[in-house]
């Protein structure tokens, strides 16, 4: 039998449980971290594979839940699914460490696997287990926390939700700085390379320490015993109402107060009034996917608009996917302002901030947020560079000759230098540009012959009046993930390969162009590689300090004395507006978050029965789920042609459905589970006792007439 020990007024038993809960979230946290990175560059996939078995793992992870709570009410209870489905999790995360070491099948020891399948295989295998164990207990883990309060304690069971939550960020903030810093590492046995076997192992270590430290604590826990497999006589119950309203749909037949009432013929009143406190609670989650369908945005339309900006705040650079780390930072900060501060304050002005009115200021805080990203995405706008749309391409010239050369296009003429260091894209009509002519003084003019491409941006290199080449750039878009792209131009009679931080451009041939390659910020070194180098000439140079979202042309000539030289050129200019420009909605997000799922995730577990408290939790992280579908729909019912538009339209429809959920729970009625249970207990005892007395009350007529 548990022993329940209090701390500081809170059972001692929920200290073991916080730690648990860190542990974990660490755990998935970081191995979710690196994980997109392993897919591809140790197992080999491409973007696609990788990013699709990614969000199928992420979607399981929330679908999963469900059975958790069901194994968790109506068989084995929380404490025993917890440790079982840990279990479960720890080997997960060991298999898909191991799964990471290169040394299993490299038996010639090249530094390649020679059977990447058995590391595919363990992959897929950990995976699953990693699925199943969080999310199988994912919903028992909040719920037995607050199993350990008693009557009285909801104040303390409330500060439980908000310190559990801080526990959760705080897991996942250290988990993906750490474990990106551990894959960096160098390891192995025969061949050193990229240390995944650590930056997984560390992971499945918490996991471990996770599960001694919940079993651990467990002589100390409350724990409330299953009844049964409820979830079947829930569904059982529910059947059978619907199927009697059906059969007694006629006038004739009274009405009833509930649709649920219907099901009194054949079910008991307590298991009728437990489902209609669940199906009231799921009645008002209807709505909320919407929220967390603007809430994980931050992973995506947040990063991609961050690849737009530019990274230097200050004395600091940060990347653009570094940018979610504010949300967790924020957490950790107002997690406990708005427990020990906000909320008291609140409280003493003697306005009554029910749970469901804080769900309501939260889901208004999001859609404020993304009405601050689309300001913030009018003034990037403002400052990106123009593409080919349509039947519309763009042309640039370079002349990488010794001559001045004139470039006449229907309706206007340039006239480009030897490198000259300014050339701008021009925007071309598929329809209407007719010819391009190429001439110098005292030569013949030379008619390009080329079909351009629509929709892309061209370069005409140019070295003498009839010889040109036309080079499509292959790069209609800003840079991804803020990179820089860099591109080489021959300019000379022979051929030359190029290195690039530790990245190689093979073979650009004489008078021709590389591809773009792509690199992070900061000042870049490359080598010029060529036998026809003399010996007292430099081959290594520097670029310009490279920024964020830019490109830039290396054109390479030859100076007087026969050296190599690289003129610059920018084809898309960095990135201005700065990232901290993104803060305010990261700040009214976060704060939308703080009041919304750690309030949602108390209500969830206050308004339950003891023995659905599991499946309602459960009910809660499915609308998470359900988030992503909405996305989908949303993105998919269009491409807006302004990003800014779509962050308006998710903001209005969340307003909208935020004044739905308003009007949804002010004729809500909060109820207290226990006093109805206990209830239920009076006047089942009594009416025990008044079955089992051998004295029988009489009838007051028949006491009268003796």
């Amino acid at each position: 039998m548990s022993v329940q020990q209090n701390c500081f007024g809170y059972p001692l038993s929920i200290f073991f449980i916080v730690i648990n809960e860190f542990c974990e979230r660490f755990s998935y946290y970081g191995m979710r971290a690196i994980l997109i990175l392993y897919f591809q560059r140790f197992l080999g996939w491409n973007d696609n594979v990788g990013t699709a078995i990614y969000h199928t793992f992420v979607a399981l992870c929330y679908m999963t839940p469900v059975l958790g709570a069901l194994i968790a009410d109506s068989w084995l209870g929380k404490f025993k699914t917890i440790v079982s489905l840990s279990i479960v999790y720890t080997i997960g995360q060991v298999v898909i460490a191991v799964s990471s070491i290169n040394d299993l099948t490299d038996f010639n020891h090249d530094g390649i696997p020679d059977n990447i399948s058995v590391h595919v295989a363990l992959s897929m295998v950990g995976l699953a287990l990693i699925a199943l164990g969080t999310g199988g207990i994912k919903p028992c883990v909040s719920a037995f926390g607050g199993d350990q309060f008693e009557e009285g304690q909801e104040k303390q069971r409330n500060r439980f939700f908000s310190i559990f939550y801080l526990a959760i960020n705080a897991g996942s903030l250290l988990s993906t700085i750490i474990t990106p810093m551990l894959r960096v590492q160098v390891c192995g046995i025969h061949s050193k390379q990229s240390c995944y076997p650590l930056a997984f192992g560390v992971p499945a270590a918490l996991m471990a320490v996770s599960l001694i430290v919940f079993v651990i604590g467990s002589g100390m826990y409350k724990n409330v015993q299953p009844q049964g497999n409820v979830m079947a006589e829930v569904a059982s119950c529910v059947g059978f109402a619907i199927k009697n309203r059906i059969r007694h749909r006629s006038k004739r037949f009274p009405k009833r107060e509930h649709w649920l009432d219907w099901a009194t013929e054949k079910y008991d009143e307590r298991l009728i009034s437990q489902i209609k406190m669940v199906t009231r609670v799921m009645f008002l989650y209807i709505p909320l996917p919407m929220f967390w369908a603007l809430f994980d945005q931050q992973g995506s339309r947040w990063t991609l608009q961050a690849t737009t900006m530019s990274g230097k705040i200050g004395i600091m650079e940060i990347q653009p996917d570094q940018m979610q780390t504010v949300n967790a930072i924020l957490i950790v900060i107002l997690v406990p302002i708005m427990d020990a501060v906000v909320y008291p304050l609140i409280a003493k002005c003697g306005f009554n901030f029910t749970s469901l009115k804080r769900m309501v200021v939260g889901m208004l805080l999001a859609s404020m947020a993304f009405v601050a990203a689309a300001i913030v995405q009018v003034e990037i706008e403002k400052t990106l560079p123009i593409f080919p749309k349509g039947n519309e391409f763009q042309i640039k010239v370079l002349n990488i000759g010794n001559d001045s050369m004139t470039i006449s296009f229907p309706g206007t003429t340039v006239t480009v230098n030897q490198t000259s260091p300014k050339s701008e894209f021009m925007t071309f009509n598929a329809d209407n540009l007719t010819r391009i002519n190429i001439s110098s003084t005292g030569s013949p003019v030379t008619l390009v012959t080329h079909k351009f491409e629509q929709g892309h941006r061209h370069t005409l290199l140019v070295w003498a009046p009839n010889n040109y080449q036309v080079v499509k750039d292959g790069l209609n878009q800003k840079p991804e993930k803020g990179q820089n792209g860099i591109r080489f131009v021959n300019a000379l009679a022979e051929s030359f390969n190029v290195t690039v931080d530790e990245q190689l451009y093979e073979n650009v041939t004489s008078h021709n162009a590389s591809e773009y390659h792509f690199f992070s910020s900061g000042e870049k070194s490359f080598t010029i590689n060529s036998s026809e180098i003399l010996q007292h000439c430099e081959n290594e140079f520097k670029t310009s300090y490279l920024e964020f979202g830019s490109a830039y042309t290396y054109v390479i000539t030859r100076k007087d004395n026969s050296c190599l030289t690289p003129t610059i050129f920018e084809d898309i200019a960095p990135n201005t507006v700065s990232m901290a420009l993104q803060i305010p909605q990261y700040f009214l997000l976060t704060c939308g978050e703080v009041v919304f799922s750690v309030t949602g995730l108390e209500f969830s577990y206050s308004q339950a029965p003891s023995n659905m408290k599991s499946v309602l939790q459960a009910g809660w992280l499915l609308t998470v789920a359900l988030a992503t579908s909405i996305v989908l729909i949303v993105a998919g019912a269009g491409p807006f042609s302004e990003q800014w538009a779509e962050y308006v339209l998710f903001a209005a429809l969340l307003l909208v459905v935020c004044i739905i959920f308003a009007i949804m729970a002010r004729f809500y009625t909060y109820v207290n589970p226990a006093e109805i249970d206990a209830q239920f207990d009076t006047d089942e005892k009594k009416k025990y006792l008044e079955q089992s007395s051998p004295h029988p009350k009489l009838d007051p007529v028949l006491q009268t007439q003796m």
